[in-house]
């Protein structure tokens, strides 16, 4: 082996490589407009929702107490920090999904379309270590979207609601400080609960040189599985979609916690993670590149 040779084997298989690669991908990911436009639209969607929130009450009238999920629109005008959780559960089942959708679907798509794949594998990456890259990027997106949300409801909830000491669904008081650990936790079990569906756009992206392709077919399986589950008689199924478990993050605010939906929410996105990654894998380093 040639001098020149075994420098390129210690490079590809450098861990500074593997950073380097992967602080590329990130700073690529993150500074196009598409990135940024996502990433608008779910910062505006806490903004409209307490805007709502505070004209209806605008009369002065309270929130009634409420459950989980979408019910905490309830508790906002008593505590803004309940906005947080609002937008979250408001944003789960479609903004955020399709978000991850767009950027995982257009990961290894986006690259064949525009010719710049098979530059990206001489680098040299290798196939298995571009594709981890890529569904790295895609994780990462899916927890600085939903912080975005998080800390968007966090400072409109702050700016139009009190803030204080809050209740939780059990109906126990729980202080300020308290509910915002819940509320940091809330939003990392929902980035949790996208990385089954990160898992699936990147395999579907590998199926095809087209990002729009890819990115339409992740978004519009993502619509038809949601769409499954709400039909009653697909319920011997409904448990194994990997949006069926999305609004436990809501069990957080109970005291003491429910863990069992949680724990059923993060091991169903892990087999979904497992399965579409190996199946990404198969096909990605099978595949013959040509762009």
């Amino acid at each position: 082996m040639s001098q020149a040779e075994a420098a390129g084997v210690l490079r590809r298989t450098s861990p500074l490589w593997t950073f380097g690669l992967l602080r590329s991908e990130l700073v690529t990911t993150f500074r196009r407009w598409r990135t940024l436009a996502l990433l608008a639209v779910l910062a505006a969607v806490p903004v409209l929702v307490g805007i709502a929130v505070k004209i209806e009450t605008g009369d002065g009238s309270g929130g009634r107490g409420g459950g989980g999920g979408p019910a905490f629109i309830a508790q906002i005008t008593n505590n803004g920090l309940f906005l947080v959780f609002t937008a979250l559960a408001a944003t789960l089942p479609f903004f955020l999904p399709m978000a991850i959708g767009v950027i995982a679907g257009d990961a290894i798509a986006g690259e064949a379309n525009s010719g710049t794949l098979r530059y990206l594998l001489v680098a040299p990456a290798g196939r298995t270590r571009l594709l981890l890259t890529k569904y790295a990027t895609t994780i990462a997106f899916c927890l600085i979207a939903t912080l975005v949300v998080a800390v968007s409801a966090l400072a409109v909830g702050a700016l139009l609601f009190p803030l204080g000491d809050l209740t939780t669904i059990s109906g126990t008081r729980i202080s300020f400080a308290e509910g915002l650990g819940r509320a940091l936790l809330i939003a990392l079990v929902v980035a949790a609960s996208l990385i089954g569906v990160a898992a699936l756009g990147l395999f579907i992206s590998t199926l095809t040189g087209s990002g729009i392709a890819a990115m339409a077919t992740t978004v519009g399986l993502l619509i038809t599985v949601q769409i499954m589950d709400q039909i009653p008689q697909l319920h011997a199924l409904q448990p194994y979609f990997f949006s069926h478990y999305w609004l436990s993050f809501a069990d957080l605010m109970r005291d003491p916690v429910y863990w069992h939906d949680l724990i059923r929410n993060l091991g169903l996105q892990a087999l979904y993670a497992a399965v579409f990654g190996s199946a990404a894998w198969a096909r990605f380093t099978a595949k013959d590149i040509t762009a």
